[in-house]
């Protein structure tokens, strides 16, 4: 057997197992809850929103954090498929390309309609052999570099060059990618490249929108200032609203994001639902390497809440930022099967008791006003 089939055999053989497919009636169930939400997602809305709620971000599959395996990255990404999620989302920078390429190996074969697609735009790829990336992100070799380039001409050789590590012929979602103060190649130099991006990126991607090279666009990024500067000069279809909408951390989101957004039919694809795999026991929140003050200690108070309900925290995590109406999808980073089948079970069929979310709101671990699931 070639490697090719190979891995094929062995992604769907693992998948299977993972997915459910030896339990009657599990992975059908799983796939048909997700499945439903095709037509839910996209009723009453004028823009385009993901096909599914449940996404897969693809920081992991970049070899974010540490190196994972390819065979490993294809076999979670066919679990995730055959759990129902539709919805994959990627980047230039996840591993400078090596991200993209995974997932276009992986959806090479999937019927393009059934699945929605997003990458970035921002940085442009140079080759350049055994890079050195200054970010701590980024595990094992690169062989290209990057430099940032928000014109409308980089923009458009930025979406050319994805779609060829990708192999697809059109993009479902663009966003413009960490244009961002966070971002610490820019810091308070980031209006300078707003503006740029004002200027160039956005016009460019509305031209795409009208061209039918994509459906939608609009910003990735991990801080709510440049959403809302956004939102004032261009006409975006939707936002990554990454490392601000979590058990942890949502006010700002909630209270100055989500209603503006909300106004203009522009929807939220929660990114880092989990801060970076805090919520699911990793020692590590968000990518900034550090713990922020207080979180290891509300941590600590919501699993004691959990724990006296019989909630899981990760599934409480996921499904409480899939509750608002203005979320259009939650796409967590995974790379091994059992994850897959984890996050996918855990955001369609797993029951959380109402009482859960009414002591939370309680103790003040959650806003009064935060929206949460309907009781099951």
């Amino acid at each position: 057997m070639d490697r090719r089939r190979f891995l094929t055999h062995t992604a769907v053989s693992a998948a299977a197992i993972a997915a459910g497919a030896f339990v009657p009636g599990y992975a059908a169930a799983l796939s048909n809850n997700l499945a439903m939400e095709k037509t839910a997602n996209q009723k009453q809305h004028k823009r385009y929103r993901p096909l599914t709620k449940a996404g897969m971000g693809g920081v992991a599959l970049g070899n974010g954090f540490q190196v994972n395996p390819e065979i490993e990255c294809y076999q979670a990404m066919e679990a995730a498929w055959d759990a129902g999620i539709r919805y994959f989302d990627t980047s230039p920078w996840y591993g400078l390309g090596i991200s993209e390429r995974r997932m276009g190996v992986f959806l090479k074969d999937k019927p393009r309609s059934e699945f929605t697609l997003s990458t970035k735009v921002g940085r442009l790829l140079e080759p350049h052999e055994d890079f050195q990336v200054t970010q701590a992100l980024w595990k094992g070799k690169m062989n290209f570099g990057y430099k940032y380039d928000y014109t409308a001409s980089g923009v458009r050789r930025s979406v050319e060059d994805s779609l060829q590590r990708l192999g697809v012929s059109s993009l479902d979602i663009v966003f413009i990618h960490d244009l961002s103060p966070d971002n610490g190649d820019m810091k308070q130099g980031w209006l300078k490249y707003f503006e740029i991006a004002q200027k160039g990126a956005m016009p460019e991607l509305t031209k795409m929108r009208e061209e039918g090279l994509i459906k939608a666009w609009g910003l990735g990024v991990n801080t709510i200032e440049p959403i809302l500067k956004t939102i004032e000069v261009a006409d975006p279809d939707i936002f990554l609203s990454a490392t601000q909408y979590s058990l942890i951390k949502h006010e700002d989101d909630l209270n100055k994001v989500f209603p503006r957004c909300a106004e203009r039919d522009i929807s939220i694809v929660v990114g880092a639902p989990l801060n970076a795999g805090f919520l699911s026991g990793k020692d590590r929140y968000d990518y900034s390497g550090t713990f922020p003050e207080g979180v290891k200690e509300k941590l600590a108070s919501i699993k004691a809440v959990a724990s006296r309900h019989q909630v899981d925290v990760r599934t409480a995590a996921l499904q409480f930022c899939a509750a608002p109406e203005v979320v259009s999808a939650v796409i967590p980073g995974f790379h091994t099967v059992q994850q897959a089948k984890e996050n996918a079970r855990s955001l369609s069929s797993t029951k959380i008791p109402a009482a859960f979310w009414e002591e939370l709101k309680k103790e003040k671990l959650i806003a009064a006003n935060a929206p949460v699931p309907a009781a099951r």
